[in-house]
């Protein structure tokens, strides 16, 4: 099989060769290079060589031409901040105080020259793999797009104190959203994955999320031309895990903190499952531990396919070595075979 009938078997909730694995490795491409995080990112063409040789490397099955979250916010007039050894964040809130809302207009994405890198990367990677190997393009949700936009304190209290500028501001970034998740799609990626942290219950109670991120995600999804997967990066799904599946998405990524087996169950034949490798333990992992946790993970999950092995953040750390990576993918290939044994 090759990995897109792979992934595809396992979306329609049948078992394929074997579990698929998505080693979402945005900034490894840089080691691989021997550049700098920031050089790594400064030109497409890096990062299609960085995605192809990690592949080549270790066998997975996507490829992800993410390069920051940041990069969404820049594309509004905001600054970058560069790690050596991390993702690089946002700088200064772009909105100080919240009347600014009203001023507030889409950028155009074509207009961005930063992501105009991540749409000729994605053009470029699909003309080396064509339908060979998915390629997983990656929208932060116009609800947690804020956080960086003007700060989590600010953001929070727009949302319950200034109920007026928060739909305004919701209905802005949907806009956005939605725009540059369908150019991604037009320059051929695979799908969306659709990443929305603020969501999640460890961040606002189920009631909140109804009210607001449900909403707000049910109105950008339906604008998004296909398929979506919907990510909450490390935060907790479970209490809202029916909520989200009623939104339609083919895959839900499940953080570290749930428990494997009880996502699975309640997704089988519903809705694919992503996760949920630790990706701050695996930074201390042994190549041992790594094979250990991979069986584990697959016990609980595998079966009746419907489940792709991933870390359960949607970003490997930097931190990660190329042992310990090697040694996941091998468990996942040794031991991530159909049919499972009773």
């Amino acid at each position: 099989m090759t990995s897109l009938e792979r992934v595809l078997t396992t979306l329609s909730h049948r078992e394929p060769d074997r579990v698929p694995l998505f080693l979402m490795l945005t900034m490894h491409g840089a080691k691989e290079l021997g550049l700098t995080i920031r050089e790594y990112f400064s030109k497409a063409e890096q990062v299609v060589e960085g995605q192809l040789r990690l592949r080549a490397r270790y066998g997975h099955d996507c490829l992800c031409p993410f390069f920051y979250a940041a990069l969404e916010v820049e594309a509004w007039g905001g600054e970058v901040v560069f790690r050596e050894d991390g993702p690089a964040n946002s700088g200064e809130p772009i909105i100080k105080k919240p009347e600014q809302i009203l001023e507030l207009v889409p950028p155009g994405i074509g207009d961005a020259a930063g992501l105009g890198k991540v749409l000729r990367a994605i053009e470029m990677l699909k003309s080396r793999v064509g339908d060979e190997v998915p390629i997983i393009g990656v929208a932060i949700s116009p609800f947690s797009l804020p956080v960086m936009q003007m700060g989590f304190g600010p953001y929070l209290e727009l949302m319950h104190e200034r109920p007026d500028l928060f739909e305004r501001l919701m209905r802005v970034n949907e806009v956005f959203s939605a725009n540059w998740a369908n150019a991604q799609l037009d320059a051929g990626a695979t799908a969306i994955c659709y990443f929305d942290p603020v969501s999640s219950t460890t961040i606002i109670p189920r009631d909140r999320f109804l009210r607001t991120g449900f909403q707000v995600a049910r109105r950008t999804l339906q604008r998004i031309h296909g398929p979506t997967a919907i990510h909450l990066a490390s935060g907790r799904c479970v209490p809202i895990l029916e909520d989200l599946i009623e939104l339609g998405p083919a895959v839900i990524g499940v953080g570290p903190l749930e428990d494997l087996g009880t996502v699975k169950a309640a997704c089988r034949g519903r809705v694919a499952v992503l996760g949920n490798l630790n990706g701050v333990e695996m930074c201390r992992w042994s190549p041992q531990q790594a094979e250990t946790v991979v069986q584990e993970t697959l016990a609980k999950a595998a079966s009746g396919g419907g489940f792709i092995l991933s870390d359960g953040h949607g970003e490997i750390p930097f931190q990660v070595t190329e042992d310990v990576l090697m040694a996941v993918a091998g468990a996942a290939r040794r031991w991530g075979t159909y049919p499972r044994e009773p």
